[in-house]
């Protein structure tokens, strides 16, 4: 099979494995925040959880706290925190996303936390930031 050039000269194939490559950054910095939030005592509900067009990176419980988590993943540290990505918009669709998560799965009368973390993989391990109640 041929290489397929797209806009720019690119190669269609190299944009599609960077496609992957992002998606597999993102999933094994849910992992790392997952693992972080069960050492802290919460049990994982689920992950990607989606609400109609919206998605939750992490749903998760401790008691009659829900914790409803945005990760952000890189590659490599910059000159800004992963962290600063999140804009309004983006919190806005999470509380969105929350109450809809919270009425379809029966959750009356428990609260709600919105957190958020960065893991940077400069090291194959990765490093967290990890803020609660970050919006």
């Amino acid at each position: 099979m041929g290489r397929h050039r797209v806009g720019g000269g690119r190669d269609l194939r190299s944009r599609q494995a960077r496609a992957a490559d992002k998606r597999a950054l993102g999933a094994r910095a849910e992992a790392i925040v997952a693992a972080e939030l069960e050492r802290r005592g919460c049990l994982i509900v689920a992950r990607n959880a989606r609400v109609g067009r919206l998605e939750i990176d992490i749903v998760a419980r401790r008691g009659r706290l829900a914790i409803f988590c945005e990760v952000r993943a890189r590659a490599r540290s910059g000159g800004f925190s992963p962290l600063e990505t999140i804009d309004e918009a983006k919190t806005e669709r999470i509380r969105r996303a929350a109450v809809g998560w919270m009425s379809a799965h029966g959750w009356p009368g428990i609260s709600a936390r919105f957190d958020a973390a960065a893991v940077t993989f400069d090291s194959p391990e990765g490093e967290i930031d990890y803020l609660e109640d970050a919006f």
